[in-house]
């Protein structure tokens, strides 16, 4: 058994701490990568982490590791809320059934979010009520469990917003704000017309999220529509 006030090499023994033996190396680990997530010196981690007993140092690893589930809870929630979704959705009870997928992709690649590690778009398409702004909300709100940066706009709230950044001579600052999200989703392409200004402001936001940003487009335009953004608008416009 030794009480000391001091250990080799200078550093101060914590209060409280009885040194017997050495600490059980596993919770000593486990103490270590839980503060280092919080930002804490490894240093200090380690010589902590060593001088108590396996009790000691487990209640120091449990204690760390609630700090880091706070922080991360504490992140999503601040992602979740940035996100701006008009009526959050899950994937719980999502009705699959009526979904077609393009060759090389499925439900499981869709929910691994593997084309946001890819910086690959999606186009949700279909007709009305067929489910498609619940999966790009869903989409969302998964990336933001996940700790990515996601972004929710209605194609017209979109351009709307560029517009007011504009006349306050404030659209740099919003197209960087905008880029750093990893998951764009624009909702309701085609469902609006848009004007040649409009468009113009629309496609400036995916010119740059080319192959930076994975965007999720929700239309009820087939295919053969697409190369106009509604009615009258070309796309890309002139």
């Amino acid at each position: 058994l030794h009480v000391s006030g001091r250990v080799q090499g200078g550093g101060a023994v914590p209060p409280g701490i009885v040194q017997i033996g050495v600490a059980n190396p596993e919770l000593a680990r486990r103490a270590v990568e839980a503060g280092r997530s919080c930002s804490l010196t490894t240093a200090v981690l380690e010589e902590w982490s060593r001088l108590g007993t396996p009790k000691q140092v487990e209640y120091l690893a449990g204690y760390l590791e609630a700090e880091r589930s706070s922080r991360e809870a504490s992140k999503r929630a601040t992602l979740l809320r940035r996100c701006a979704l008009p009526a959050p959705k899950t994937f719980d009870g999502y009705d699959w059934s009526a979904v077609s997928w393009p060759e090389g992709m499925g439900r499981e690649s869709l929910l691994a979010l593997d084309f946001v590690g890819r910086r690959e778009d999606l186009v949700l398409m279909g007709d009305v009520g067929t489910g498609k702004t619940h999966m790009a909300s869903a989409l969302c709100a998964l990336a933001c469990e996940r700790r990515l940066e996601a972004r929710f706009f209605t194609a017209s709230s979109l351009v709307m917003r560029l517009r007011r950044a504009r006349d306050d001579g404030r659209l740099d600052r919003e197209a960087a704000i905008i880029g750093k999200a990893r998951l764009l989703v624009i909702d309701e392409l085609g469902f609006l017309p848009l004007d040649a200004d409009g468009a113009r402001l629309l496609f400036q936001v995916l010119a740059d999220a080319y192959e930076r940003q994975s965007v999720v487009f929700t239309t009820n335009l087939e295919f053969s529509r697409c190369g106009r953004c509604s009615g009258t608008t070309r796309w890309p416009p002139p």
